[in-house]
Parts: structure tokens; sequence; C-alpha cells
């Protein structure tokens, strides 16, 4: 069951599932690059001051399940999150721009959806089902 926060004059329980792809679906998010992606985007969410309950990949998209407050705007954390991983990435991996020209490690879309308590256990079940397809 989703935490209960308490803020000053608000109650708040706020829960997201987000999935964006590699830029044109190649499959990158292998062994050493998806555990460094792991690191990254943890440290994101420790910077931005929201937590990542759950994530997953597969070869070519990620998943990942987050807690936020109310202040947080989506597309502030979603720029954070695909925006920095791409740059530290392509820094410390430069096989991938041989991979994915045009200097761009993420496609521009994302999914997004509000979790609630009637659905947040279907949600995980999905995320951690990812590498069993």
């Amino acid at each position: 069951m989703a935490n209960v926060y308490y803020g000053r004059g608000y109650v708040y329980s706020i829960q997201y599932h987000i999935v964006w792809c590699v830029k044109y679906r190649h499959k990158i998010l292998t062994n050493q690059i998806e555990q460094r992606l792991r690191e990254i985007l943890n440290n994101i969410a420790e910077n931005n001051k929201f937590k990542i309950l759950l994530m997953n990949t597969d070869l070519d998209h990620i998943h990942l399940l987050i807690e936020c407050s109310p202040q947080h705007y989506i597309p502030n954390i979603i720029k954070a999150l695909k925006g920095v991983s791409a740059r530290l990435l392509l820094k410390e991996f430069p096989e991938l721009k041989e991979k994915l020209w045009g200097g761009h490690l993420w496609n521009p879309s994302y999914f997004i959806a509000t979790v609630s308590e009637n659905t947040e256990e279907q949600i995980k079940q999905y995320i951690l089902s990812q590498k069993e397809k």
C-alpha cells in the first residue's frame, strides 16, 4: 500500500508509473549499461527529493514506479531523468554513439500513469515481469 505523507497543511500519496524507450528501440540496455543507468537514476531521484520505488528494464525501454510530493512537476522529473542519464551514459559508453547516431539516447516521448491503491500491485508485477517476456 502506498505511503501517506503529511506536508504543511496537506496530506498526500502520489505515485507514477513512467516508461520511456531507447531511440529507435535499439537494444542497448545490457548488463554494464543497465547497472550504470540504475545508479544514475537513483542519484537523480535522491538529488531531486523523490523516490524510485521500483525500476526494471528490458533491452530497449525502462519502467519506473516513483513516489513524489505535490511540489514535483512531472515534466521536470522526466527531463532530469532522461537528460542527465543520456548525457552521462553517452559520455561513459562512447560505443553507444555508434548505434545511436545524432547523439540522442532516448526517444523524446514517454508514458506516464498515476498509480492508485487499486492498481499498485498490478503495476509492480508488470514492471517486475519485463525481462520475462
